[in-house]
């Protein structure tokens, strides 16, 4: 893909494509909510109550329709929010423009922006000045950190040149000031962990990607399905009968599996941690090193939030023809730099798709080793986006009602947030349920009623 420069500054009110793409942005993120009935209960209420008044967000999340009906909540709450891209492929430009021409919301995002105009856009939410954040990868929440560690020189940059440009005073404020952050997945909770474990996060952290409505729907019935709904439409490849090598057997690896195999796929799974790799092998799929599987796959598919999942070593082992994609969230599990430097390429052959040539082989690398259901695809459906959405809204929220109480930690989303997320979608699926009995109650609460 051909990358995008923008001239973005602090000043702009937005960074976008095209505003005249709004109208079909408009279209696009009404039939989203349609589907996304919890959100728009909490919306109502946001609306009615006003929980994020006077607060300044900035979130750095995919660019879709689905977070375009999050950011359309947060408004609602009272927020001011500043939205940019967490992945330079995952942004669909009329969404965008709808958010700014519609909700004058701020958006600095374009799908296919280099790396130089990512993290100017990453620049000016940080130059939101926000107290609260919102991350999908931790981006965002990394720069900050750099900033409060004054570790200037492993910034980006556009990131450099403007903190460079304040005072050591508003660099202080800058972190100061933010109340709490959320984290949307399992690459930036891990991220956000280290920083906790070596001491240095500034401010209180909620893990919206550990929350059981999140990770056990979002990471394994959104992934499993938008990570082959993007492999297909980049390659229109048939999955009966192929070799999948699936990377990783956690939840979105779980998922994906799943629905390779339910396409007719015969399916391997790689894995580094014994109880995952045997949960593989008790749901009846083969196991084995990658080594082993890179001889016999026909795609391979990465989803482990790790680094240099598949590497040289491995791609010298493929056959001729073998597809490589990634779904993990930043784009080094395909160790892509190395396959530059053995290998003869890159060649487009078709729209997110590129050939290498290695020891006389043909190897097909999708989306440019990034998210592949959003580089190729649309990302999650938006009815499993509307429960981690939902989580983030009220993670939000949560964080101004406690705010100066929360210590410096990575925090799980209160269950009773879980439970309520539960409950309002089970009634926006016209789901009911039973309830314990007075007996029952009783019955869990006691040691002494024997058999």
């Amino acid at each position: 893909m051909t990358s995008v420069q923008t001239h973005s500054t602090k000043a702009d009110a937005h960074d976008i494509r095209d505003i005249n793409l709004a109208d079909e942005g408009r279209k696009r993120t009404e039939w989203a909510e349609q589907f996304m009935p919890v959100l728009r209960l909490i919306r109502e209420r946001f609306a009615a109550g006003r929980p994020l008044a006077g607060k300044k967000l900035s979130a750095c999340l995919h660019v879709t329709t689905e977070t375009a009906n999050l950011a359309i909540t947060l408004k609602a709450g009272g927020a001011d929010v500043a939205l940019c891209a967490s992945n330079p492929l995952s942004t669909q430009d009329d969404a965008a423009a709808y958010l700014v021409r519609d909700h004058g919301i701020k958006v600095y995002a374009i799908k296919g922006e280099d790396k130089e105009s990512y993290y100017r856009h990453i620049q000016a939410a940080l130059a939101h000045r926000p107290d609260i954040t919102m991350d999908d990868g931790a981006d965002l929440v990394g720069s900050m950190h750099m900033i409060a560690l004054d570790r200037l020189d492993d910034l980006e940059p556009p990131v450099r040149r403007w903190i460079e440009g304040l005072s050591a005073e508003e660099r202080k404020q800058l972190v100061a000031s933010v109340i709490g952050s959320t984290e949307e997945t399992t690459t930036g909770v891990i991220r956000l962990r280290a920083m906790a474990e070596d001491g240095v996060l500034q401010f209180p952290v909620i893990a919206v990607n550990d929350s059981l409505t999140k990770h056990l729907f979002d990471n394994r019935y959104g992934t499993g399905q938008s990570t082959l709904d993007g492999i297909l439409r980049a390659t229109n490849l048939l999955m009966a009968g192929s070799t999948v090598v699936v990377g990783g057997y956690g939840w979105c690896g779980r998922g994906f599996a799943m629905r390779a195999r339910g396409t007719g796929a015969d399916v391997i799974v790689t894995e580094v941690d014994p109880l995952r790799a045997l949960e593989a092998r008790m749901d009846g799929y083969r196991v084995m090193p990658m080594t082993e599987a890179a001889k016999i796959g026909d795609l391979f598919v990465t989803l482990t939030g790790n680094t240099h999942v598949i590497r040289v070593e491995h791609m010298r082992l493929m056959k001729d023809g073998a597809i490589l994609a990634n779904s993990g969230h930043f784009n080094v599990e395909l160790d892509l730099d190395g396959l530059a430097k053995v290998a003869q390429g890159p060649r487009p052959v078709r729209p997110l798709v590129e050939e290498w040539t290695l020891g006389g082989k043909r190897l097909f690398v999708l989306g440019e080793g990034r998210l592949i259901n959003l580089a190729a695809a649309e990302g999650h459906p938006a009815s499993v986006m509307d429960m981690s959405f939902a989580n983030q809204a009220l993670a939000a929220e949560h964080l101004v009602k406690q705010a100066g109480t929360l210590t410096r930690a990575v925090h799980q989303v209160p269950a009773d947030v879980d439970r309520q997320v539960a409950e309002l979608k089970l009634a926006g699926l016209g789901v009911t349920i039973d309830e314990l009995t007075d007996e029952q109650q009783k019955y869990l609460a006691t040691w002494d009623a024997g058999t």
